[in-house]
């Protein structure tokens, strides 16, 4: 076994080593025994599964519906649901992978893909898939995603429910006041985020992502402002590229200047919670949070639109995260828990999740559902991906210390740059050199 998911598992059981006897008391799908060589059992297609949702309290409404749906169509299941914060999830998985506990199914979307299959944590799916009504009916793109973002063998570990693409959300009422155009370029974003700021009235053109979840958000900013459109060039990361360094360094110098200072710590939850609640004109974030808005501020007052294009007129942007659903090795009942997902990615019910989530459904059947047309940011996210406006720079996702380096390595790190305790070439060097290290490790183990 390689150094590196040594190393993954080291940090992610110092981080979650006390929720372990917890864990192992409320999931059902594991003897406790350990993930790594417990190939657990097909079962009887009948009886309980756990199901472990990866961002529970945001989804918790619209998974106990499918619950509810699933147990209705099969009566002999019990589905129990236990709902996981989103910035808590893969820890928690990987404590229980390594102490016993795991789910019979859970969330498994494609950043944190790579860590729990190299540990041997996840069932293979292509047969079932081959051989399920679901067979052909899926978006190839998603399922290609997964398969590339699973440790490089091709593998399909885990189910497309939904690809959530990055927005730009923006207050069209703050914007028509000032006599703002729609900001649809990285110098009319800027030009924005300076004219709606008035820091004495607690007025702000933008809120950055400065806490947990930080580092996607960033890389967004910085390639779609150097039209850079690839991560690798050869064997080196294009992270610190200088066009990504000067990008960056624009991006960070918004903190405090045109946004409030209380984003330093602002995860995904309170950085939309603010936007809802206040005067601040923009918020990047993905098509997840539709729904909290239209809520909070009503369809009228606001627009979320694709990402800025840059100074070449291109659209560049990270990859486009695709979430599903995977069958961990260990479980007992790995019938049921298929059954579970096969209902969960039909027609109807992937068509009624994504509606609510505000994401682009991965059931082909679902994605022609009139409500995408209804719900815009949704209809121009699925444009922007189809309509050859937009590069997608693909993170490197299979690598298995991915979410380390990108999570704990360097959010903190990131805050210095906000705070300028750090530089912003500093701390792309650092990842930079991070991840060349990690591919090289990678590409040694893979041929």
């Amino acid at each position: 076994m390689k150094i590196s998911i040594r190393r993954s598992r080291r940090a992610a059981i110092a981080v979650a080593l006390g929720s372990v006897l917890a864990l192992t008391a409320t999931a059902c799908g594991d003897d406790g025994s350990g993930a790594g060589g417990d190939k657990g059992d097909e079962g009887s297609g009948k009886g309980k599964i756990v199901f472990w949702d990866n961002n529970g309290g945001v989804r918790t409404d619209i998974w106990k519906e499918i619950i509810a749906d699933f147990q209705k169509a099969n009566p002999d299941i019990k589905v129990e649901y236990v709902g996981i914060a989103s910035t808590e999830y893969q820890s928690k998985v990987d404590t229980a992978i390594q102490g016993g506990g795991l789910p019979d199914v859970g969330g498994v979307g494609a950043a944190m893909l790579a860590g729990f299959s190299a540990q041997k944590a996840l069932e293979p799916l292509d047969d079932r898939l081959a051989k399920s009504s679901l067979s052909g009916k899926l978006n190839e793109n998603m399922v290609d995603s997964l398969k590339a973002a699973g440790g490089g063998d091709g593998t399909l570990y885990s189910i497309p429910t939904s690809a959530n693409n990055g927005v730009l959300y923006y207050r069209t009422d703050l914007f028509k006041k000032a006599g703002l155009d729609e900001p649809t370029t990285w110098d009319k974003f800027y030009e924005a985020a300076s004219k709606l700021t008035n820091a004495k009235k607690n007025e702000f053109g933008y809120t950055i992502r400065g806490g947990a979840g930080s580092i996607a958000q960033a890389l967004d900013a910085s390639y779609g402002q150097s039209g850079i459109t690839s991560f690798w060039n050869g064997d080196k990361t294009t992270l610190n590229d200088p066009k990504n360094v000067a990008a960056l360094e624009k991006y960070a110098a918004l903190y405090k200047k045109d946004t409030p200072a209380a984003d330093l710590n602002n995860d995904f939850t309170k950085m939309v919670a603010q936007w809802d609640s206040g005067t601040i004109g923009m918020l990047n974030h993905n098509l997840g949070s539709y729904q909290d808005h239209v809520k909070a501020l009503g369809a009228a007052k606001f627009r979320g639109i694709p990402q800025p294009v840059g100074s070449t007129g291109k659209r560049v942007q990270v990859s486009n995260p695709v979430d599903g659903l995977g069958v961990f090795k260990s479980s007992k009942n790995k019938d049921a828990a298929w059954k579970f997902i096969e209902f969960a990615t039909s027609h109807a019910e992937n068509s009624k999740f994504n509606k609510a989530a505000g994401q682009v459904p991965s059931n082909n059947d679902a994605a022609k559902d009139s409500w995408i047309a209804e719900a815009e940011p949704t209809k121009l996210a699925a444009a922007a991906l189809t309509d050859g406006s937009t590069s997608i720079v693909q993170l490197p996702y299979y690598l298995p210390d991915w979410n380390t380096i990108s999570k704990a390595d360097n959010e903190p790190n990131f805050q210095k740059v906000l705070l300028g305790d750090m530089s912003a070439k500093d701390f792309l060097d650092t990842m930079a050199e991070q991840l060349n290290k990690a591919q090289a490790e990678w590409k040694e183990q893979n041929g």
